[in-house]
């Protein structure tokens, strides 16, 4: 069964809906009586049973609030997102029945800022997705965005996946708004304690804390530069020069590169300074409440599907403060990582044999070796991510010609995806994902350049773009593709989780749930006496997710597992 929901000035409309999408009842209820009501229909219909609504984001805190879970739900935002410009399906954004054409979307999602150069791979940096239209749909537009968004997707090429994909966007959403409603177990003692052992006792009115100030001190005596701030470039880098360093920037990986008394004190402030900034006192006051960190996750926040985040930073928990993660009293937090998850997406997605046999452990990279592909495990990790990055150069292009030997199908479907970049094509992950259009510039210079209308310079600029953007697209397929995996992996696990444990106060007492999501990593909070059937429920899932996307294809999906009571005892 399908039911949509909306607001209606101080109510809740809801309509059933048939397979098409078409309605067959409606209701009104009062917003008081909506998590009742929506927990009586969950328990009515245990398997079968799918909300629709515009943004799970803003409907699905209300209900956890209020103590109700649902299982399924079809997220009109994201999968407008995934819809809109698809390869295999086309989406017109047209305006509900009556509405106004040049009004906002309300189920449109801004696109991300188009990469731009130097570097195509920013397009995979993670971006903050804001809703485009700020006003809630009515009931009406929702069942009609459904609808286009249900025969589009009927429609597609290759529906079967694309079904897939946005039932897995939409389970994700739900996924995020859980993890934040749960929020991650965090000590904030252990975090204090951290802090002050790195930095210093907290500053009671502000100002660096004593081991950052000792340290500039240190930098300003060896630069001959008594007033200088070291977190302004803007005076940090003429400081650097007239100590005779030609230094082009600030950043680490180029005062790595300096020689002089005052870099390793530079090297140590940078990167205190960035704890603090990114993680100390003034963040954990923001974002921990009540023994719990609760950031805000942004499902598809990046163009490959990968998630982002609008504070709190989860995505970027330095190992630094991990202690600080520890299990409530009675409980563990089973930590879960997908090992070299984006190799063995690749295999899956080429069928290819060697490199599937490759898979089939806990480690590829020395499988690698076993195969006589390459002399050592570093060198196969560098030839990976040669291949998943388009490395041209050093030792990574030096060992591209072995890797395309022994895996030729693999190796050929990222060549393939970074000819059709380059050519300004548009790519797709397995289950549809497009990628986005090269900018618009760019695509103007190369269509003169094959046209014959581009002098040398604007040649050589618009041949350096295309290589560009090809890398871009190399990577796009395979890690647009691990998201995938990854939300179908934690959509499984969750399913599973909930037939787990009993409700109830106290340590030792409740279910086991999904607390902090990183890509290929999951952490689940459980009563300790489930931690077993956890690390079973985990390792079933990641393979339940292998064959949703790929069938029958023999890859392993490989997971290094632990049991701890603090983040940091799972390193």
């Amino acid at each position: 069964m399908l039911i949509a929901l909306a607001r209606d000035g101080p109510s809740v409309r809801l309509a059933e809906l048939d397979a098409g999408g078409r309605p067959i009842a409606e209701h009104t209820v009062s917003p008081d009586r909506l998590p009742a009501w929506v927990a009586e229909r969950e328990r009515g219909q245990p398997d079968g049973l799918r909300w629709v609504w515009a943004d799970t984001a803003r409907v699905y805190p209300v209900l956890l609030d209020a103590g109700v879970r649902v299982r399924r739900c079809h997220d009109l935002r994201l999968v407008r997102a995934i819809l809109t410009d698809n390869l295999h399906a086309e989406l017109a954004p047209a305006a509900p029945d009556g509405g106004d054409p040049a009004a906002p979307d309300p189920f449109a999602v801004a696109a991300p800022t188009e990469p731009g150069e130097p570097d195509l791979l920013d397009a995979l940096e993670e971006l903050e997705g804001t809703v485009a239209g700020r006003d809630e749909p009515d009931l009406s537009a929702v069942v009609a965005e459904f609808g286009r968004q249900w025969r589009a997707v009927e429609t597609s090429s290759r529906a079967a996946r694309l079904r897939l994909l946005v039932a897995a966007e939409s389970v994700g959403a739900l996924i995020a708004a859980e993890l934040r409603h749960d929020g991650l177990p965090w000590d904030v003692g252990t975090h204090d304690a951290t802090l002050t052992r790195l930095l210093g006792p907290r500053p009671r009115f502000g100002g660096r804390p004593v081991v950052l100030e000792t340290l500039a001190d240190r930098i300003r005596a060896a630069l001959d530069a008594p007033t200088l701030n070291p977190d302004s470039p803007t005076e940090l880098l003429p400081a650097l020069r007239r100590a005779g360093l030609e230094a082009g920037s600030t950043r680490q990986h180029e005062l790595e590169q300096l020689d002089h008394p005052v870099i390793p004190a530079l090297l140590e402030y940078k990167k205190l300074s960035r704890l603090l900034a990114a993680n100390g006192w003034a963040w954990m006051d923001s974002w921990v409440v009540d023994g719990r960190l609760r950031p805000e996750y942004l499902p598809g926040g990046v163009v490959t599907g990968r998630w982002a985040t609008r504070g709190g930073g989860a995505l970027q928990l330095p190992k630094q403060i991990r202690g600080a993660v520890r299990a409530d009293p009675g409980w563990r937090l089973v930590v879960a990582d997908a090992a070299q998850l984006e190799p063995r997406v690749l295999a899956a997605m080429a069928g290819d044999r060697a490199m599937a046999a490759a898979a089939q452990g806990a480690d590829l990279y020395a499988a690698l070796v076993g195969q006589g592909v390459v002399a050592e495990r570093s060198q196969a990790k560098v030839a990976m991510l040669g291949a998943l990055y388009g490395a041209t150069s050093g030792t990574s292009g030096q060992l591209m010609p072995r890797l395309t030997r022994a895996y030729p199908e693999a190796i050929g479907l990222v060549e393939q995806a970074a000819r059709d970049g380059e050519a300004y094509r548009r790519v797709s992950t397995w289950l549809g994902r497009c990628s986005p259009e090269a900018p618009e510039s760019w695509r103007e210079l190369h269509r003169r350049l094959v046209e014959g209308e581009a002098d040398v310079a604007d040649a050589q600029r618009s041949r350096r773009q295309s290589r560009d953007w090809g890398r871009f697209t190399r990577n796009f397929v395979v890690q647009g593709t691990a998201a995938e995996w990854a939300l179908c992996w934690m959509g499984a696990l969750r399913t599973a989780l909930r037939e787990l444990g009993t409700e109830g106060p106290g340590p030792g007492l409740g279910r086991p749930h999904l607390v902090y999501f990183l890509h290929d990593e999951v952490l689940v909070h459980t009563p300790a006496g489930l931690a077993a059937q956890v690390e079973v429920a985990i390792a079933d899932a990641a393979a339940q997710a292998g064959r949703m996307l790929f069938g029958s294809r023999p890859v392993e999906f490989a997971l290094d597992v632990r049991t701890v009571e603090s983040y940091d005892e799972a390193a």
